[in-house]
């Protein structure tokens, strides 16, 4: 049998070029993390930290609050205008890094670390915008999302390994100089990404009205609260648990757990959602984060932290993809990769605005599990009672209008009588 030649082989499908790009980029946020364990980013006293990482989080997201929701829609409408950006936010982090093996040990350290932090969620929204084109139908939508979410913590867990082996034989800024080249395959592998346009148009009364769904922006709220919270638990566990002996250990474990459990909840949301509706898995997911964070208030201690990391990570995994199945249901008009952007980016800034108050506000640990538990609690009783309202009015309107239609004259059901002109005896002349 004759070999096939390279121009007979089926190119790659877009989605398995970005899924490569996606692992690509994990395994350098992966590299990173690993670098700054053993850096002055953990070493530095604590008032001093608290003060720098306030600032730093207020710097680097105040641009994205402002010029994501205006940057954005231009990108899209332009050919391969995601793919530049991740284009260029993949060099742009491979500098970065390569900086940070440098001053690995100087205070320069804490901006280009905070400047790696917003790079990353602007990539999580260019990614959430390609997604939609490289699959073949609405229906791959979800689980193509859900096959995006399992490699990344698989590429997360391979390159942690060599990553924790150039720390422990070499240094920090060896590990930094592996998670540049892993940035640099990455540039590279996005340049293969489709050059799509994500939305050749604006958006029309159509699309605003099926985005203003109630069922939408219900979804939407409960997500908002979900990101907001891992934001809030990370940073809050990043600083608390130094208080703690072997705090070091233990934050590590509440990275290892979160990545784990996020593979779980984007392994079994697809079938979660053959089983149960979607409204119902965000339910859940807020059920659970409540839970969570009241029973680890009162259990208290490290092994408390690392189960409420675990527990938010999964349900966050979970409502992401139930989310995106709803808004592929209530808004089939919509650009799908335009409306993912547009959540995807309220979500990252409800992250960290929860995570500039999880460094504002100096709690104990179970203070800060409690205070998760209580706003999934309040979030979850608003929609359950708002929906409730909603839908007896709607069913008043209903009835209502029912009544309305019964209760019409007779003259609206058969023939009109004559006029009291017509119908009146002529009188004698």
């Amino acid at each position: 049998m004759e070999r096939p030649t390279s121009a007979a082989r089926p190119a790659p499908s877009k989605f398995r070029r970005l899924a490569i790009t996606h692992a690509l980029m994990m395994g350098g946020d992966a590299a990173m993390v690993v670098a700054l364990a053993d850096s002055l980013f953990f070493d530095i006293d604590l008032t001093a930290a608290r003060t720098r990482v306030m600032l730093f989080l207020a710097i680097g997201f105040a641009p994205f609050l402002f010029v994501a929701p205006l940057i954005g829609p231009a990108i899209d409408r332009v050919a391969g205008g995601r793919r530049f950006v991740i284009q260029v936010i993949a060099i742009a982090r491979a500098v970065l890094l390569f900086f940070m093996a440098r001053y690995i040990d100087a205070l320069a350290l804490f901006p280009l670390v905070f400047a790696n932090l917003v790079l990353q969620k602007a990539y999580v929204v260019s990614k959430s915008a390609l997604v939609p084109s490289t699959v073949r139908s609405q229906d791959e939508l979800v689980e193509a999302n859900s096959k995006l979410g399992l490699i990344s913590g698989l590429t997360g867990a391979a390159a942690v390994i060599p990553a924790a082996i150039l720390l422990k034989t070499i240094g920090a800024s060896a590990t930094l100089i592996y998670g540049t080249l892993i940035f640099c395959a990455a540039l590279f592998s996005a340049t293969r990404l489709p050059r799509e346009v994500v939305a050749a148009h604006g958006v029309d009364h159509d699309e605003s009205m099926q985005l203003r769904s109630a069922s939408l922006q219900n979804g939407a709220i409960a997500m908002t609260v979900l990101r907001g919270c891992v934001g809030f638990t990370f940073f809050h566990l990043a600083f608390w648990l130094r208080s703690q002996d072997q705090g070091t250990f233990w934050f590590g474990a509440v990275v290892g757990v979160s990545a784990l459990v996020a593979m779980v909840g984007n392994a079994i949301a697809p079938r979660l959602r053959n089983r149960m509706r979607e409204e119902t898995m965000l339910v859940a997911s807020l059920v659970v984060a409540a839970v969570a964070g009241v029973g680890t208030a009162a259990l208290g201690g490290p092994v408390g932290a690392v189960i409420l990391a675990g527990a938010l990570n999964m349900v966050a995994a979970v409502g992401r993809l139930s989310f995106e199945s709803i808004v592929q249901r209530d808004a089939p008009g919509a650009n799908q990769g335009r409306a993912f952007a547009k959540f995807e980016t309220q979500f990252q800034l409800a992250w960290a605005l929860a995570a500039f108050f999880a460094v504002a506000i100096q709690v104990s640990g179970p203070v800060g599990f409690l205070i998760v538990g209580l706003v999934a609690a309040g979030t979850l009783v608003n929609l359950v009672v708002g929906t409730s309202r909603s839908d007896g009015r709607r069913r008043s309107r209903r009835s209502v209008s029912r009544r309305s239609r019964n209760q019409q004259p007779a003259r609206a059901r058969g023939r009109a009588p004559q006029s009291r002109s017509a119908s009146a005896p002529r009188r004698r002349r």
